[in-house]
């Protein structure tokens, strides 16, 4: 008798390879991240936006510092999605 005789075996054995020939290509279809990309894209829009905005009284100043926090942040997001 050999061992994939049992159709029960046999069906685990196919079950088993397939869960694992799956969360192989899952690890790399996640891999890239749009949603991340765009919000970074986004931010950047705002940062040059608030660049060239009239001064207000260190308003515009902060929200540049708060963007560039927020820049720096989802850069290192993508960067450890990698």
């Amino acid at each position: 008798m050999t061992f994939f005789a049992s159709a029960k075996i046999r069906m685990a054995a196919i079950i088993a390879g397939s869960m694992l020939a799956g969360s192989l290509m899952t690890g790399t279809a996640f891999a890239y991240e749009g949603h991340m990309f765009n919000a970074l894209h986004a931010l950047q829009a705002a940062r040059q936006q608030l660049v060239v905005a009239r001064p207000d009284g260190g308003y515009r100043d902060h929200a540049i510092g708060l963007v560039d926090d927020a820049i720096a942040t989802v850069n290192q997001g993508i960067h450890a999605g990698y």
